[in-house]
């Protein structure tokens, strides 16, 4: 052997003294326990972090027609969290077989899944997560999705620590409520709703197995968008699923027969905060701070929250709005038509539920929410609820009469009215003096002369109390003056509405209410009470409406008629910079309001806009009302307004000289009072008397008005001023 060799030989046995089996035995077994006793470090040191990540646990508002029907989404992440009850069982055993067969058996870990991704990852046949259900639990809820060795390990370590301290069913459900399903949807809620527009409650068993085949490539999977290779393979990954559970016992051989691939619906726009969903969920997120839910607490999300907004009745709504006003406005190329407003609010008179409401021309365009906001004048809407105060409070003229629709009064421009400390002279519309007049012919033509006296007989402040019981609400510009006869303090659509809807409820007090039931994960909000106490004598609401029914049927409001009982009334305030319709059917109150607002938010005249001239209540207002009156009903209704008034009469017929208020003429016969289409100014003013007549009231004799078979083309004259500055209103 030559000197190679022997070096060769020797140097062989040096190798193998230094590697024998015991030592590397010896050597395996230290540097297993090296990693033992640092993985127990490390699980000594790693603790379970005691919040969520940032974005774990954030959530949308969900917002629901009654109907139950979806409307808007709000918040940055579209995730519902339900509980594992709301998931029918065989999906939950879906999302198992799909993920981690040995869930319900296993530590938390799977060493050996973990150890043959890792494998698969370093040998090039690409990146595997060989994670259990509580790792990936672990990793959306506590983690990141970091694809490093140090985020593995804590997760590892934190998922052997949850799965001591946590029942499996939770494990689960944070699991399934924290993964991504593609489509913007995190959760099974979310993505019930995205892939079949269903509850989690309503998937099933198929369906089921799709969404948990998609959390392993949520994107590729989508059925909608995928590739001719991908759909293949999430039908196989689907297949793979069923089989699982085939094979656990979860599903019976014969119903997995029987299944076919469920195929998902396309994907549909998120539902937004445009159009009327943005005023409606800010509504119903005031109602609810008012009962006490918190500003941060909605917006940490969770809600659903369901509406009693009707989805028919808002569509008919905003069709009406765009049918009678928006169709003929040029927003874009008209500075005057871009300063036009509408805002409405319809109410069941029965249940004070919101069935509607219109904000404006969408929320993302015009934020102020046109519904609600209190800054306009309601106008003669308000007249009403003077005559309600007068009815309720036994009220009588300067002279001793009780007041009700047969009582005459003074119409003539400019009458000083007579008992106030206060000077007030209004100027009716026009400048125009009807003489003598009754009640009811004062609310058909909205005469402004005859409602300032009537609130100066019933006095202001009993007139306030009433408004306010009704359903208005207070403020720094609610005086108690004979002026507010005329509605100059502010007023929302839902603040009349509520008024009148308490009205058309026979005296019993309605709260127009938008939220139906708003619930949590682990609480609910406490619903508005909507329907309250007897706040005026039926008698008086119910006079107050037959007195209404005439401003519908030969008043001022002949527009809004339609094949139904209404009662309403007209209002066009100072400056004609708002105009209303309020009215109400047996079964619907709507109050619907025009305002004219510049691109600085500054209150301007609505004259010169919609129409030529001033766009008084009577004309778009009533037109939008009815319209969508006879759309809401099905095109009409056959129910009838069951009153008990105060036997008095609602008509001008021919009177037999009546006494009259302090300061008014002597009535005499007005051939147009007998008028039944919408009626027209008398030509004559009378003459008072020197001295103030001692004869008693007589009723007189109520005709019965029928609705004009043609729509007129002037509206009747309302009674009110259009001077720029009077500071007095139109009806």
């Amino acid at each position: 052997m030559g000197r190679t060799g022997k070096s060769q030989a020797k140097k062989g046995g040096r190798i193998r003294r230094l590697f024998t089996w015991k030592k590397l035995l010896g050597t395996f077994f230290v540097g297993c326990l090296l990693v033992m006793g640092a993985f127990y470090a490390i699980y000594l040191m790693v603790p379970v972090p005691a919040a969520a990540n940032a974005d774990a646990t954030l959530q949308s508002n969900v917002y629901k027609y009654a109907n139950g029907k979806v409307m808007a989404r709000t918040g940055k992440i579209n995730r519902e969290i339900v509980g594992l009850d709301k998931v029918p069982q065989d999906v939950q055993r879906a999302f198992v077989a799909a993920e981690n067969k040995t869930f319900y058996k296993d530590n938390g870990v799977d060493i050996k899944g973990t150890l043959r991704a890792a494998w698969n990852t370093v040998s090039g046949k690409g990146k595997q997560g060989g994670s259990t259900i509580t790792q990936q639990y672990v990793k959306n809820y506590y983690l990141s999705q970091d694809q490093t060795a140090t985020r593995k390990l804590k997760e590892m370590v934190i998922a052997l620590k949850v799965d001591q301290r946590m029942d499996k069913s939770e494990i689960l459900a944070g699991y399934i409520n924290t993964s991504y399903y593609g489509r913007n949807a995190y959760g099974v809620q979310a993505a019930a709703q995205a892939y079949y527009g269903v509850d989690a409650t309503k998937l099933t068993v198929g369906q089921g197995a799709y969404l948990a085949s998609l959390l392993q490539a949520p994107s590729q999977y989508d059925w909608t968008s995928a590739s001719a290779e991908g759909r293949k393979l999430v039908e196989a990954r689907w297949n793979y699923v069923l089989d699982n559970m085939v094979e656990e016992n979860w599903l019976e051989p014969a119903q997995r027969a029987g299944l076919k691939f469920p195929v998902p619906q396309k994907p549909k726009a998120p539902k937004g905060m445009s159009g009327q969903s943005g005023y409606i969920v800010e509504a119903a997120n005031q109602e609810l701070m008012r009962q006490g839910v918190s500003e941060e607490d909605l917006k940490a999300g969770g809600w659903t929250i369901t509406l009693n907004i009707d989805e028919k009745k808002q569509k008919a709504l905003v069709k009406s709005v765009d049918e009678q006003l928006e169709e003929k406005l040029d927003r874009k190329g008209d500075k005057k038509d871009a300063t036009v407003q509408a805002g409405a609010t319809s109410v069941d008179p029965k249940t004070g539920a919101v069935v509607a409401l219109y904000g404006g021309v969408g929320a993302t365009e015009h934020w102020t929410n046109n519904a609600t906001r209190r800054d306009y004048q309601p106008a003669s809407t308000f007249k009403p609820l003077v005559l309600a105060s007068a009815l309720d409070n036994g009220a009588e003229t300067q002279d001793g009469r009780k007041i009700g629709l047969g009582t005459v009064y003074d119409g003539t421009s400019k009458r000083p009215v007579v008992g106030s400390p206060i000077d007030f002279a209004p100027e009716n519309e026009d400048d125009q003096s009807y003489g003598p007049v009754s009640v009811q012919k004062a609310t058909n033509s909205s005469i402004n002369s005859v409602y300032a006296q009537m609130i100066v007989d019933v006095t202001p402040a009993k007139a306030k109390q009433t408004a306010l019981a009704l359903g208005m609400k207070d403020g720094q510009d609610f005086g108690t003056t004979p002026a507010m006869s005329l509605g100059v303090m502010g007023a929302s659509t839902l603040d009349m509405a509520g008024a009148y809807a308490t009205l058309d409820n026979h005296g019993v007090k309605v709260t127009p209410t938008i939220v139906k039931s708003a619930e949590h994960k682990d609480r609910k909000a406490e619903p508005v009470k909507s329907i309250g106490e007897q706040v005026i004598t039926r008698k008086a609401a119910d006079t107050t409406t037959k007195a209404m029914q005439g401003v519908v049927q030969s008043g001022s409001g002949f527009r809004a008629a339609g094949d139904y009982e209404a009662a309403g009334k007209t209002g066009t305030s100072e400056n004609n910079r708002s105009a209303w319709f309020v009215g109400y059917t047996p079964e619907l109150v709507t109050a619907v309001g025009l305002f004219g607002e510049d691109t600085k938010g500054n209150q301007v005249t609505l004259t010169d806009t919609i129409n030529p001239g001033r766009a008084n209540g009577g004309r778009t207002p009533a037109q939008i009302w009815g319209a969508y009156t006879e759309r809401a009903l099905g095109g009409g209704s056959d129910a009838t307004f069951d009153l008990e008034t105060d036997g008095t009469s609602g008509g001008d017929a021919t009177m037999p000289t009546p006494t009259q208020s302090s300061g008014s003429p002597t009535p005499t016969a007005t051939a147009t009072d007998r008028s039944t289409t919408p009626p027209q100014p008398p030509t004559s003013t009378a003459t008072p008397p020197t001295q103030p007549p001692t004869s008693t009231a007589t009723t007189p004799t109520e005709p019965t008005p029928t609705k004009p078979t043609e729509p007129a083309t002037e509206p009747p004259p309302d009674g009110n001023d259009n001077a720029a500055d009077s500071g007095r209103t139109r009806p």
